[in-house]
């Protein structure tokens, strides 16, 4: 493992004897990264990557977990952190001396061990994925740590899927128990509990601003989570966003998987910045041109936000209305530099892919599904929005909430029978990637057709 460690880092394509989702870790520290390895202590928390502790309840009980684990793994000499979904440590419990040794490293509270900041690490690199995470001696990106045994577990929102802490277990040179990663796995439940009891409170907050809304304007509404997903919306919405009728949206779509993300080209960008500039003002409102109406023409939307004890827990949208800001269109920042190779996941098997082998992209909820010609891999990153940002520089277009395709690999283009749009990349298969209404034109301006 050190062999392969060494080699690795020096620039080598090590793939043989490593987990694949520690060479997944590696790649990220050494091409996007760039973390250094003679680091020997987690740098200080920057001030910019501190979160807003909003999430007050969720870190009290991370914290009672923190310390009754604490009592638990002390005759072990073991060292157990909590961390936000940053890295940044907030707390640390366990054998005093494995403590001492730990902050010889920095692992204490007000350090950062995110993995772009600290390389691969139970911690961070829990962060980057779901489910418990082990890295082991040389299986950390940086060489100081490698007497280490540590194990990870980031606990997720339920609305956004985006991680909001961390529980970790750290030993010093002695291996961890093999009932760590059950342990992890069963706090990560008990948290995610209150997550999801909050999510549901703050859902009831929305449903019933968007009822008593709905009734007072005559145009179609629709309502929100702060993940920007559809929780409710009125006929005059549905009708107009092409929603079946038998859409949980249309009767309330209360629990967190039965929501629906509205497929309006520009509307994320928007919801992003009514969120920013809705912090300050008590009943702020903006709005913005969208494609949303037949043919893609562009219509108002203005954007109202739900608020409760002065945080934004939702939104409505009214279709047709112009009302308060008006949406500057800035440009966001650019992508930043990719590397070479795309990384994929195949049994236990890493699988090293050129943009150009990719054909379409899937999205199965949170897990990506790359069509390649090997077949059907998963993708090391999770979430479509996170692999598009990969592959965008690549030629990649989104077509379709769920599709990503290589417009370079578009073969041809077929009509349904309803009109519909779908692309083959391979006309010997059976491959259809459909085309939403809303993307239809931009993709047929950029193909030429």
């Amino acid at each position: 493992m050190a062999r392969a460690w060494e080699s690795f880092a020096a620039g080598e394509d090590v793939v043989a004897g490593v987990r694949p989702e520690i060479l997944a870790s590696w790649y990220r520290c050494r091409d996007r990264y760039e973390v250094d390895r003679s680091l020997d202590v987690a740098p200080g928390a920057r001030c910019e990557d501190i979160q807003r502790l909003d999430n007050g309840v969720i870190f009290t009980t991370l914290g009672g977990l923190g310390a009754l684990a604490g009592r638990e793994v002390e005759q072990d000499g073991a060292v157990v952190t909590v961390t936000d979904g940053d890295g940044r440590v907030l707390g640390s419990w366990g054998d005093p001396a494995a403590q001492r040794r730990a902050e010889l490293h920095n692992l204490a509270p007000w350090s950062s061990w995110s993995e772009d900041s600290t390389g691969t690490n139970g911690m961070g690199t829990s962060l980057e994925v779901s489910g418990p995470v082990t890295v082991t001696g040389p299986e950390h990106w940086c060489e100081a740590f490698h007497r280490w045994a540590c194990a990870g577990i980031s606990i997720r929102d339920v609305v956004t899927s985006t991680p909001v802490a961390s529980i970790n277990i750290s030993r010093w040179n002695a291996s961890l128990s093999p009932l760590t990663p059950s342990w992890l796995i069963e706090a990560a439940r008990c948290v995610e509990k209150e997550i999801y009891r909050r999510a549901m409170y703050e859902t009831d907050k929305v449903w019933a601003e968007f009822n008593k809304k709905s009734g007072e304007v005559g145009v179609p509404v629709m309502a929100m989570d702060r993940g920007g997903n559809a929780v409710a919306a009125n006929e005059a919405a549905a009708s107009l966003l092409g929603l079946a009728s038998e859409s949980p949206v249309l009767t309330g779509a209360l629990e967190p998987a039965q929501r629906w993300t509205p497929d309006i080209p520009g509307l994320a960008d928007v919801v992003r910045w009514a969120k920013e500039r809705a912090r300050e003002p008590a009943q702020w409102s903006g709005y913005a041109m969208l494609p949303v109406g037949p043919g893609d023409e562009e219509t108002p939307v203005t954007l109202q936000p739900v608020t409760d004890s002065d945080r934004t827990v939702g939104m409505l949208c009214f279709f047709g209305m112009q009302e308060g800001e008006a949406y500057d269109g800035a440009t966001e920042p650019a992508a930043a530099a990719m590397p070479q190779r795309i990384v994929g996941i195949r049994n236990d098997r890493l699988v090293l892919l050129a943009p150009t082998e990719i054909r379409y992209a899937e999205a199965d909820r949170n897990i990506v599904w790359l069509v390649t010609e090997r077949g059907r891999i998963q993708a090391s990153t999770r979430g479509l929005d996170n692999v598009e940002r990969s592959l965008a520089p690549y030629g990649f277009r989104r077509v379709h909430r769920r599709f990503l395709i290589n417009l370079r690999r578009v073969a041809e283009l077929e009509r349904g029978i309803k009109g519909e749009l779908f692309l083959i990349t391979d006309s010997r298969s059976h491959e259809f990637v459909p085309v939403s209404r809303r993307h239809a034109p931009e993709l047929r301006r950029m193909l030429g057709v």
